[in-house]
């Protein structure tokens, strides 16, 4: 395990054989490690599998914990355990998480330790077989319900809208093919996201391929109309 023994205050070392444990107990989809709030910039002193989101020893404190910690518990009940959260990764994985926050002897949080694992093949299966399963019920009529999501910033439309044709193929974008980008630009164009000024720049950017290539998915999905 990566950790940082010197000057770790008495009831956060406690917690450092846990993290070696959990970690070895549930292999390299999770992730374990411990904040130390005294250093919010470089608040991570330790972490196993750091390669679940990408993060080393000496990485900041996430907006999450210092939220929870500014206001000393999570929740109208200031309780010390938020269980099973969904988070994501910035490449895309799908994680599911849990932390817990430590108190020193005057019970003010001095710091965490948080477990993150990556469900994002399990979420992938879960569609294959979702989509296997999925049957029509012939004696209710199906009618499409649209999410309508009120701003004032027209960059967040277009963020919503791909965003949500991403999650509707069931892949981070560091995994998808050719079709499955191409199926991610027909779900945005159905959406209108292209009448926005701007948003081909932005599309390939969110998808990783070049404004060029967002023309030419386009005229075939065109072509195919």
């Amino acid at each position: 395990m990566n950790s940082r023994n010197n000057e770790i205050c008495p009831e956060l070392k406690e917690y450092l054989p846990i993290v070696k444990t959990i970690a070895e107990m549930f292999g390299k989809k999770c992730e374990v490690l411990i904040h130390d709030f005294s250093n919010p910039q470089h608040s991570i002193i330790a972490i196993e599998n750091g390669q679940v989101t990408g993060r080393k020893i000496g990485d900041p404190i996430t907006d999450l914990a210092l939220s929870i910690w500014k206001k000393n518990g999570y929740g109208d009940h200031k309780t010390d355990r938020v269980v099973n959260y969904r988070t994501k990764t910035k490449d895309g994985k799908i994680l599911k998480s849990s932390s817990v926050f430590i108190r020193n002897n005057q019970k003010k949080i001095v710091g965490c330790l948080c477990i993150n694992y990556d469900l994002t093949e399990y979420s992938m299966f879960s569609k294959i077989v979702h989509e296997f399963c999925e049957t029509i019920d012939l004696n209710r009529e199906e009618t499409e319900k649209d999410i309508e999501t009120f701003t004032g910033d027209v960059n967040e439309v277009l963020d919503n809208i791909i965003q949500e044709a991403i999650e509707k193929i069931g892949k981070p974008v560091s995994l998808m093919q050719k079709e499955d980008k191409l199926a991610v630009t027909r779900i945005a164009d159905e959406k209108g996201a292209f009448l926005i000024k701007g948003s081909i720049n932005q599309f390939a950017k969110e998808i990783n391929v070049s404004r060029y290539t967002i023309y030419n998915y386009l005229e075939e999905i065109k072509a195919n109309k």
